[in-house]
């Protein structure tokens, strides 16, 4: 039996003259998440020796194949960067489940319209709106600390807290004056 390459799908998909609802095709791609997340815990349940740690989604472009997009589960044990097309929730091993959604941004051309000056957008919109002006304004951590009552700190924060016991771990301080030279 022969398998069906990503290149031989993409190629047919790119011949694909159908006009597709976006929001149908969003409530698809957004059907299987909850599993993916608990995946994502699941492989770093162990490994994070934090109480509470952020499972991220991010969509990404594939750089080979033009059509295709993938979703990416990972987790960190602390607030990741934030970046368009990601998704960030609370973990709580205590718990052991998902808490929050801390944040949920959107391609980066919708970042910038939805945090233009004098936009008004649907309710459903309105926290989006509120992420991606925090944004840009540079006030992100602040704005999602306040907005989850949390204090988780940034990746940062997270390895200057860390910065003694990652040293003796074996993690070496670079200088950043001296170029990386392979």
């Amino acid at each position: 039996m022969k398998h069906v390459t990503a290149g031989e799908l993409s190629k047919k998909a790119a011949e694909d003259k159908t006009k597709y609802d976006a929001l149908e095709v969003g409530h698809y791609m957004a059907e299987d998440i909850e599993e993916h997340l608990y995946e994502a815990v699941a492989n770093y349940r162990n490994i994070i020796d934090e109480n509470e740690f952020c499972v991220v989604m991010v969509i990404a472009k594939d750089s080979m194949i033009k059509n295709l997009i993938r979703r990416k589960f990972y987790c960190w044990p602390y607030l990741p960067k934030p970046r368009p097309n990601q998704a960030v929730f609370l973990y709580n091993k205590q718990l052991d489940k998902i808490t929050k959604r801390l944040w949920v941004l959107p391609s980066d051309m919708v970042m910038a319209e939805l945090a233009g000056t004098n936009v008004i957008v649907d309710k459903h919109y309105e926290t989006m709106q509120a992420w991606s002006v925090a944004f840009f304004k540079g006030v992100f951590w602040e704005y999602i600390r306040h907005e989850h009552n949390i204090r988780m700190p940034s990746e940062h924060e997270y390895f200057l807290a860390h910065r003694e016991e990652l040293i003796k771990a074996g993690c070496k301080v670079v200088d950043p004056a001296i170029p990386f030279v392979d």
